[in-house]
């Protein structure tokens, strides 16, 4: 049994930077835009960003479809709840997004309430908050950078998972390991640029050798020359590590 109760806490310090940087940047949507996500007017500040999450999502649905529609899927950092809502619209299984951030979650249960087969959930994934919940398919898009230990919540997701279930890690960067460090120094320089030099303390780099003690599958490789030879260049990861 899932655990939902109580009223959520007052926001963190994380959140309350995370959202005051997002709203800086220009990543705080409407309820009508976050609707419409990954879907996005052209004209829009961000249109280029989207246009890769739409390619994502338009893979992971086709993936998941081929498996089987009544999956039970959990989204681990699902933000504002877009891509959790596309799941649940597209599958006859429960989809759980999870969040520490309030702010998102509050929208996401406001903008995608229709969906009967879709609940938010606060809290950690690693605090035991799913109880003995078994997953089929457990995402982490755009939000494994936000785990300071990759094993750690790794570890963790694959309790959650159902044998033969898939944990898929997209839209985020990994590095090799000789690169790390130039990273952390540019994620640091921007973090500063904008005024948040504190968040750049919640962003961790984490290397594509850690994933080595875990049969894995590279699904999209920025570094294969496939895809530095293509006119659409993808510039992310895409992770895929089986409960067998």
């Amino acid at each position: 049994m899932i655990d939902t109760t109580g009223a959520y806490p007052v926001a963190d310090e994380f959140e309350q930077l995370y959202i005051s940087l997002r709203q800086k940047e220009g990543r705080i949507y409407k309820d009508e835009e976050v609707a419409s996500l990954p879907f996005i007017h052209r004209d829009h500040p961000n249109a280029k960003e989207w246009e890769i999450r739409a390619r994502t999502f338009k893979k992971i649905l086709s993936h998941i479809k081929r498996k089987d529609t009544g999956l039970n899927i959990l989204e681990v950092g699902c933000g504002n709840g877009w891509l959790s809502a596309q799941l649940a619209a597209a599958s006859t299984g429960t989809v759980i997004g999870i969040d520490i951030n309030n702010t998102e979650l509050e929208q996401a249960k406001r903008v995608f309430r229709k969906h009967s087969n879709l609940r938010f959930i606060y809290g950690d994934l690693r605090n035991a908050v799913l109880g003995n919940t078994k997953f089929d398919i457990i995402l982490f898009a755009a939000s494994i950078q936000y785990f300071s230990s990759l094993k750690e919540v790794t570890d963790t997701a694959l309790k959650y998972l159902a044998t033969g279930g898939e944990m898929h890690i997209l839209d985020s960067h990994f590095y090799r390991q000789k690169e790390i460090a130039a990273a952390k120094q540019r994620s640091s320089e921007y973090y500063s640029s904008i005024g948040f030099s504190e968040l750049a303390m919640y962003y961790h780099h984490h290397s594509i050798e850690a994933l080595n003690e875990y049969q894995h599958i590279i699904l999209e490789d920025p570094y294969s020359w496939k895809n530095k030879l293509s006119v659409r260049k993808y510039p992310f990861h895409w992770v895929l590590i089986k409960n067998k």
